[in-house]
Formats: C-alpha cells, sequence, structure tokens
C-alpha cells in the first residue's frame, strides 16, 4: 500500500500547475439540494446549479459510528444527485464526515470503520475523483473533544490520525483521486473549559503539523486543503483581512499559505504549495416581504443579510480575489439556494421557493468573465490561449474559418499570403473570419493569438482549405 500512496503523491506533485486556478478555477457551491429520493428533483436541483453558471457542486455524505458502508437510502439520494451532475455537466466533490460531535471518530477502530466507509462510497461513485475528509474539526459542533485534560490540541491530534488513515484507504482504491484535509472554519477562541470549546484554524494548522511531523510520517495526509472563509457577518467584504487576529478570511491568502508552511514545508507533505480549495463562503441576503411566508423562525441578530445586489457585488469581489491567488483551485458558494429556517442560511442565488435571486444574472457573469480570464489582472500570471481554426463553407467570393480561443484574445489571422485581418475573440464564442478572396486548393490558413488581460506568450493555430 506505500508503494501505491507514495507513487499517486509523486504523480499529484508532478502534475501540479505553475498556477493553481486562473481560468481553471473551479467555481460552484456546497449543496445538498439534489440529494434526493426522486431523479426528476435531483436533475431539477442540478439544473438550477448549471444555470446559475456553477460547473462544481460540493455534497454530503454523513458517517455515523459503526458504519462501514453508506446506508441504502443515502445511496440512493446520493447516486441520484451524482447521475444529476453526469447529465448537467457539473464536477462533483463529496465530503465525507462524522454526523455532528456526537460521532467524532477518535479510536482506532472508529477511525478504521471511518475509512472504510470512504472506501465504500469512493467505489460506489467511480465518476467522483475529489474527496473532503472532515468537516470543521476545530469547532465542538461537529468534533469532540477539543482539549485533552492539560489544554492540549486533541482534536487536532485526533483528525491527523483520521485523515492519514482515510488517505491511505482512499488511495489504495483511488490513486489518483484528490484528498482534500482540512475543511476548517475561520474562527475559533482556543480556551479549553469554555462554553464553546474551539480551535482558531492558526492553532488548529500550527498543531496538525505538529503531529504530523511528530508521527515520523513519510508519505502525504492531503493532497489539497479546504478551507470555510466565512466573513463576520454578511456586512464584511471578502476584502477584510485579520492580520493581527487568530481568523483567517479571503483576504488573509498569504497568511494561510504562510501557515501551511510552517506546519508542513520539509516533510513529505506539501504546506507552502499545497492547493487550496475554499469549499463554503457564504453572504445571507434579506428575504423579500412576499415571500416571508415560506420561511421559518428567526434571523439571528449576528447574521446582518444584505440586500441581493451587495450579495452579488461581494461574490464577484471574492472571485476577482481568488482568481489571483496562486495557489487556489477554487471557490464554492453556500448554497445554490437557500434553507428554509431563517437560522440557517439564506446565502444561494435562488430563493426557497427556486426562483432566480437578482443577484444570478451578475454572479453568472463573473463566473464566466473567470473562465474567459475577464475577471482580474493578476501580477505574476501570464496565459497563452489555446485556439482552433475551423474552415467553414465558402461563398462564390470570400472564404469563411471559425476562430474560438478558449479565453478572451486578441487575434491576427491571414490565409495563405494575403491581407490579415485582426480582431477581438471571447473567450469560448466561435467568431466568424471572412476572407475576401475564394482559397486555392489546400491553402494554409493560420491565426496568432494573444491574451487580452495577464498577457504570456503568443498562441499559434492554422489549417488547410480548398474550395
Amino acid at each position: 500500500m506505500r508503494g501505491l500512496v507514495l507513487g499517486s503523491a509523486l504523480f499529484l506533485l508532478l502534475a501540479a500547475p505553475a498556477w493553481a486556478g486562473g481560468p481553471h478555477l473551479l467555481v460552484g457551491a456546497a449543496e445538498d439540494a439534489a440529494e434526493q429520493p426522486n431523479m426528476a428533483l435531483a436533475t431539477a436541483a442540478m439544473q438550477r446549479a448549471h444555470d446559475a453558471g456553477l460547473t462544481t457542486i460540493r455534497m454530503t455524505a454523513t458517517w455515523a459510528r459503526g458504519e462501514r458502508t453508506l446506508p441504502a437510502a443515502d445511496r440512493t439520494k446520493l447516486q441520484n444527485a451524482v447521475s444529476a451532475a453526469l447529465f448537467s455537466d457539473v464536477r462533483v466533490i463529496l465530503s465525507i464526515y462524522p454526523y455532528g460531535s456526537s460521532q467524532t471518530p477518535t479510536t482506532a477502530d472508529q477511525q478504521a470503520d471511518f475509512a472504510a466507509f470512504a472506501v465504500d462510497v469512493a467505489k460506489t461513485f467511480p465518476s467522483v475523483h475529489d474527496f473532503v475528509v472532515g468537516n470543521e474539526p476545530n469547532l465542538n459542533r461537529f468534533w469532540l473533544p477539543q482539549f485533552g485534560p492539560a489544554g492540549e490540541d486533541v482534536a487536532a491530534q485526533s483528525y491527523e490520525s483520521l485523515l492519514a488513515t482515510t488517505y491511505d484507504a482512499l488511495k489504495a482504491v483511488r490513486p489518483h483521486s484528490t484528498i482534500y484535509g482540512g475543511a476548517l472554519a475561520p474562527r475559533g477562541i482556543d480556551k479549553p473549559g469554555s462554553l464553546r470549546d474551539t480551535h482558531s484554524p492558526t492553532a488548529f494548522i500550527s498543531d496538525l503539523g505538529a503531529t504530523y511531523r511528530a508521527s515520523g510520517r513519510q508519505v502525504p495526509i492531503m493532497d489539497a486543503f479546504a478551507f470555510h472563509p466565512y466573513p463576520e457577518n454578511s456586512t464584511i467584504g471578502p476584502d477584510f483581512a485579520h492580520p493581527r487576529s487568530t481568523a483567517i478570511g479571503l483576504a488573509d491568502y498569504d497568511k494561510l499559505v504562510g501557515l501551511l508552511g510552517q506546519a508542513f514545508d520539509g516533510t513529505a507533505q506539501r504546506g507552502s504549495t499545497l492547493p487550496i480549495l475554499y469549499d463554503e463562503f457564504g453572504i445571507e441576503t434579506t428575504v423579500p416581504a412576499g415571500k416571508a411566508s415560506l420561511y421559518t423562525g428567526k434571523e439571528p441578530a449576528t447574521t446582518k443579510p444584505v440586500d441581493e445586489a451587495t450579495q452579488a457585488k461581494e461574490y464577484e469581489q471574492a472571485l476577482s480575489m481568488v482568481y489571483c491567488n496562486r495557489n487556489v483551485i477554487g471557490l464554492l458558494l453556500f448554497h445554490v439556494e437557500d434553507e428554509k429556517a431563517l437560522a440557517s442560511w439564506q446565502s444561494g442565488l435562488y430563493d426557497v421557493d427556486g426562483t432566480p435571486k437578482s443577484s444570478l444574472v451578475p454572479v453568472r457573469n463573473a463566473i464566466g468573465a473567470v473562465h474567459r480570464n475577464a475577471i482580474a489582472d493578476c501580477p505574476g500570471l501570464q496565459l497563452t490561449p489555446k485556439a482552433t481554426l475551423k474552415a467553414l463553407t465558402p461563398t462564390a467570393t470570400s472564404t469563411r474559418l471559425s476562430l474560438t480561443c478558449d479565453i478572451d484574445c486578441r487575434y491576427t489571422a491571414q490565409l495563405g499570403g494575403g491581407k490579415k485581418l485582426r480582431g477581438t475573440a471571447t473567450g469560448g464564442v466561435p467568431t466568424t473570419l471572412v476572407f475576401p478572396s475564394r482559397p486555392a486548393a489546400r491553402t494554409p490558413a493560420q491565426a496568432w493569438v494573444l491574451a487580452t488581460r495577464n498577457v504570456g506568450a503568443v498562441g499559434h493555430t492554422q489549417v488547410t482549405v480548398s474550395p
């Protein structure tokens, strides 16, 4: 098993891109709405995500003590959701974690059961290649105990053991899958014996690294790091940094990378170069008066929801920020659609009845700008467009070609040795080029392309055309 794990880790290390995200950033949501016993409901929920421009969905499979396989009812619902995602061309990430702190797998036997459960999930869904292990283990809501008798961080110690055990088990059956560790909450108080025992991500990452180093392990425990960079409330924008506290938000990218480096650099586990997935980020909106009856309970005073225009602005700002973060591979919103209980999350792009919010279109446009390399200028990011030329049916007096760049580009095109055409093309959208002459037999046509932002080398494509 060890050789297999070492081989897969080497594969991932060599395959790691110089810039993790950029136009290939995963933009999606953490959303379980498609986990339905009815396939039609699952497909409808996944289609709403697709219509919002989201290309990745993180769903959950929760574990309880004693389980080594996914229960039948959960298997059916998750199978429907995964099938609906395949139909809608949405990438699936599965988060596997204990169902509440009463189910924390702290013993070796419990951790072996959890790992077997994760393997069963992976075998059940061979189209899924991304697995998050655990959920907010730095909070007592999901992991207990947090502290030992002397105030030591036993949560980080037991979570490191679970992560290592599950990593090895998953890599044995799915060597080229991506295993995400962490999934940490953005804040904690680091005080044992309080009413709410929690660890800050700053302390937890340090303790996780110390535990890993002390173990003497010579293979990784994760391929990427998941994190939940929620702001303190929805009125606080994603650009609010925490330089003098132990909290970590979206604006604290350098701080997070530094902590991972201090924890793991110099070991078999990547640290300062570890890919980062922000797998939960939510901005809650106020409920329209006309839809108040669709929701239940009362909004907590600490939430401070905003209007839909502000939500759209903050989601777009978040996307532009992470686009320029070298190690970040994705940002997942929390959720696609609102939760019914006001004590939960109204942070989706749809109301609870499935009606699109006014934020949906601008957020969808921002997601499109990410994939077209049109959302931000990033120091150090240099992109070369990938382009294709296709010959179209010529007219009696002209030659027509279709040019498609994967990102927004400027082009210079030429048919044979004739006059050159110049212009711009939107990423992913075919642009028709018209040359005012009929081609001779097997006339070469070519195009040179350059990114409109984050400019790198000139790309080139060519095709041969005939009358």
